[in-house]
């Protein structure tokens, strides 16, 4: 999690237990369109995902207003064997639970925007088909330890259009990571063939093929990287962790604008140049990206909701 960091320096603020682990959240975001809003643009001019999606955007009921409920990240789901729970001293409470205590049915939500695809960021797409159920798709569970053999799994939220980037869901597909197992085929392949996913394809921050220098800003602005997935909502990349993973806008209802912050800084503790993770693609990638990230962030007054 500290990458090059020693230990003796990150365990000051982060204490492991006697298994080398910290204690981390997957964390998520339910957003509910604010009464009839129609979600205008904080960013106008903006490239936008939203043109061929048609009047009613991401799934929205119709009127062109966009989602009622969208969803941000969607953590590890209920699909991983106890074994592979225990790598990770994991709960089993998982996001439907969490919106079963919002009385929120997952059928309700309407969009969803992931940070990128690995497991505990987009494993609860797809849940385990319950006795009785006809599922989705059937194929290999997904597992940290011995093959596991094939299970049936469903759509977790049937009704929800998923918008990734379009890099990312390419290097998911082919496993491009450094660690072996973090792309699951169980909640990636389904949700290919549901034909619920919308690529986004936004605006890199430097020139494909550049080396930025250690304070290097990107060469386009925050408005003219981002891309509007539903109104009012937008991502843009910050690559690193992963070529294709990205941020995710929006207005709060008090005028905040918030940014749902992916493994670029994880957590609280990752705010210091050297603190990038040990699995991460490109490791001076998300240096850089973290240092113009959190300029911006400073600049702009961004509230940071941060994935761990």
């Amino acid at each position: 999690m500290f990458g090059l960091v020693p230990r003796v320096v990150w365990s000051r603020t982060a204490p492991p237990d006697e298994r080398g682990r910290i204690t981390v959240q997957h964390n998520c975001l339910l957003l509910e369109r604010s009464g009839n809003d129609s979600g205008a643009a904080v960013n106008p001019g903006t490239p936008s995902a939203l043109a061929d999606s048609g009047t009613s955007p991401a799934g929205s009921g119709g009127g062109g207003k966009g989602p009622k409920l969208l969803l941000i990240e969607t953590g590890t789901g209920n699909k991983l064997d106890e074994k592979s729970r225990d790598i990770f001293a994991m709960g089993t409470r998982s996001i439907l639970d969490a919106l079963h205590e919002k009385d929120c049915r997952p059928e309700d939500i309407e969009a969803i925007a992931v940070t990128h695809l690995h497991f505990d960021h987009a494993g609860g797409l797809t849940r385990l088909a319950l006795p009785g159920e006809k599922p989705d798709w059937t194929g290999p569970a997904a597992s940290f330890g011995a093959p596991r053999g094939e299970h049936g799994v469903k759509l977790a939220f049937p009704n929800a259009t998923v918008f990734t980037q379009a890099r990312e869901l390419a290097d998911g597909l082919a496993n491009r990571s450094v660690m072996t197992r973090t792309y699951f085929g169980d909640h990636l392949l389904p949700m290919v063939a549901s034909g619920r996913l919308k690529l986004v394809d936004s605006p890199r921050p430097f020139i494909t093929g550049e080396t930025p220098d250690r304070d290097s800003m990107p060469r386009l602005s925050i408005e003219q990287r981002s891309t509007e997935i539903a109104p009012g909502v937008f991502v843009f990349l910050v690559p690193g962790h992963t070529w294709g993973q990205q941020a995710i806008m929006f207005t709060d209802t008090a005028g905040k604008t918030v940014v749902f912050t992916p493994d670029v800084m994880p957590t609280a503790w990752h705010n210091g140049a050297a603190y990038s993770l040990g699995y991460d693609v490109e490791p001076y990638t998300s240096m850089i990206s973290r240092q113009w990230f959190l300029a911006e962030a400073a600049d702009r007054g961004w509230t940071l909701v941060l994935d761990h």
